[in-house]
């Protein structure tokens, strides 16, 4: 039974996290948005205290199980520690917590779908020597929402496959030592022709061709990656070919993406969460100080806040849900499509009312005005509210056997 009360661990983690995000984490926030970037020297310190964002940093998390796979019984708790770090970190600063050295959304689908080679290899170089960062390449100029539509293409070769195609957005891509790359052995296959292929940093025919500069999330490296006639060995290919193998009744790239969303959604909503806390709480603060106690203002103020506050804590619990299902071994889909769409959506809500509540005390070089620039996205990556409505309603309509 999931519990609505924090374990000794999980309350120390979120303690332990939220002063990191205090005290480190919140007062770079505005000076990292203005330069763009995230000052080497802290991320070097970061570094050596162990400070990562993955599912696996605080506890040993895992994915949930694909269809057909029996879950997993043994009641783990990483997956909800991670949620709850998430909502810290983005507390402090979403673009900063995005830029923290690890595998980031690379590290679920190597984690889930990678042999214990792969696993070895690609993990154990996130040390304390030398911050080092993953990345996830899905998105494509002709591929975002539908996934299943990706054009770059794999040409199986003797000892391995040659890349061709283009990937834009992708988080931390420019300085990753590897990123998971899907692309596809035969568009007429849909969906059954998509790979998975861990292709590493210096890899011939493999470029970031520029950093994009963003409305929000400006402290955080976002880049577009390009393969010509990029060679990736066959020991990169994510899972082996037996992963795909068609009499096995394996899952193919599209199912390892659509499985690392189930660990990384819960993740983004998370901070979400945390984002219209951080707006939320500021907020409260000034109107607490500032507003006179009496008359319409202060009351009108009063009940906007309050609904704030039920909603925040409304998104939290579902996030919540959904990793404890992962934490259990159950699927759980659904229900990281529900807190993301969920979640994303308050979060606008919440931060474009605390703008408006503040008035010029919101305005540009602000941490408000900062928080409504960087949540918009925290709607679209990792899945639009379109999309995540949709995966959501297929799974309330599959029972009945009709297909939305």
């Amino acid at each position: 039974m999931i519990s609505f009360a924090l374990s000794p661990q999980q309350k120390q983690i979120k303690e332990l996290v939220h002063w990191f995000a205090q005290h480190e984490v919140r007062p770079l926030a505005l000076e990292a948005d203005r330069l763009g970037r995230v000052p080497e020297e802290w991320l070097q310190k970061v570094n050596k205290m162990g400070i990562q964002l993955n599912t696996s940093s605080f506890g040993g998390g895992r994915s949930a199980p694909a269809a057909g796979q029996k879950p997993d019984k043994k009641e783990r708790e990483g997956n909800r520690v991670a949620v709850i770090a998430a909502e810290e970190l983005a507390w402090g600063c979403p673009a900063i917590a995005l830029s923290l050295p690890g595998p980031g959304l690379g590290g679920p689908p190597i984690q889930s779908s990678g042999t214990p080679e792969q696993k070895q290899r690609f993990l154990s170089i996130f040390t304390k020597d030398e911050p080092r960062w993953g990345a996830y390449a899905l998105t494509e100029p002709e591929a975002g929402s539908d996934a299943s539509g990706i054009r770059t293409t794999a040409r199986k070769v003797d000892g391995g496959y040659v890349l061709n195609g283009q990937k834009i957005f992708i988080t931390n891509g420019a300085r990753a030592s590897w990123v998971v790359v899907f692309a596809t052995v035969d568009p007429k296959l849909g969906r059954a022709g998509h790979r998975a292929f861990v292709v590493e940093k210096g890899t011939p025919g493999f470029l970031a061709t520029r950093t994009v500069h963003k409305m929000g999330l400006r402290a955080n490296e976002t880049a577009e990656l390009v393969f010509e006639d990029c060679f990736v060995p066959a020991e990169n290919l994510l899972g082996g070919e037996e992963l795909y193998s068609a009499a096995a009744h394996q899952p193919s790239g599209f199912q390892v993406a659509m499985k690392t969303f189930d660990s990384t959604r819960p993740i983004v909503a998370a901070m979400a969460v945390g984002i219209a806390r951080a707006a939320y709480e500021y907020t409260l603060e000034i109107v607490r100080r500032d507003y006179p106690k009496q008359g319409r203002l202060y009351y009108e103020a009063a009940e906007l806040l309050a609904e704030a506050e039920q909603e925040i804590d409304a998104a939290r619990l579902l996030t919540w849900e959904a990793a404890w299902k992962a934490d259990i071994g159950e699927a759980n889909a659904m229900e990281a499509a529900i807190c993301k769409a969920v979640a994303g959506k308050m979060a606008l809500r919440v931060c474009a009312m605390c703008l408006e509540l503040l008035g010029p005390v919101g305005l540009d070089g602000h941490l408000v005005e900062k928080l409504y620039r960087d949540v918009k996205v925290f709607d679209i990556f990792e899945g639009t509210q379109q999309i995540q409505r949709l995966v959501t309603a297929r799974r309330l309509y599959a029972p009945y056997g009709v297909h939305v």
